[in-house]
């Protein structure tokens, strides 16, 4: 879970992935195709709200992915906590090309992958490559780096939030989506803190859904 730094310069920055979508529920590659939440998303959002609220997490700001999914669970959360909250399209998730909205079950069919896929090939022909998905982290990332230091809380989505987490943590992404994977579940978050004297990042917690479970 998020926090408290001992020293006033670190950055503490909790990534949060959206509550379930209507494209989760009906089994679909959302990338950028926009979907809101459906009821057990608001609920799981709602959950993670009270849970937060009641270990008294504060955060001095918050950022969101302008899509749906993303927008619904950051206005739930930050209208709880009583936080500020900035829209900006550099959190929009992976646009995955011909693949945005479609159900997996006929994508495979339709456009089945290749057995071998370049870290620099398009997804889906139109979409972002895995090179270009993590060179966007890197400036989502260098965006935060120009707020003061204080703790950040950051909604987005799964497939770019694990690209943010390979660039903090100084992991290059690996052709055919090889490699480490920091998958994140429905309203499960991520808590970085970051120390600019020594360029020190410290991994808090990984995918915590501790509040589904309580």
């Amino acid at each position: 879970m998020p926090q408290t730094s001992n020293s006033s310069s670190s950055f503490i920055f909790t990534f949060l992935r959206h509550g379930e979508s209507t494209g989760n529920a009906e089994n679909r590659h959302q990338g950028q195709a926009d979907f809101p939440l459906t009821k057990l998303g608001i609920t799981q959002v709602k959950i993670l709200a009270d849970y937060w609220k009641k270990q008294e997490i504060e955060f001095d700001r918050a950022f969101s992915s302008p899509l749906t999914r993303a927008k619904q669970s950051a206005e739930i959360i930050t209208k709880a906590l009583n936080l500020t909250l900035d829209y900006d399209p550099i959190w929009m998730e992976r646009d995955n090309g011909k693949l945005a909205g479609m159900l997996h079950e006929k994508a495979m069919q339709e456009m089945p992958p290749p057995d071998f896929i370049p870290l620099y090939q398009p997804i889906a022909s139109t979409g972002e490559s895995q090179w270009e998905l993590f060179l966007r982290a890197g400036r989502a990332l260098n965006l935060l780096m120009k707020n003061p230091p204080g703790k950040y809380l950051i909604i987005s989505h799964g497939g770019l939030l694990n690209m943010v987490i390979h660039a903090a943590v100084g992991l290059t992404p690996q052709p055919n989506f090889q490699g480490p994977n920091f998958r994140f579940s429905n309203t499960g978050f991520t808590t970085l803190q970051f120390k600019p004297e020594n360029n020190n990042w410290i991994l808090r917690g990984h995918n915590v859904t501790c509040h589904l479970h309580d």
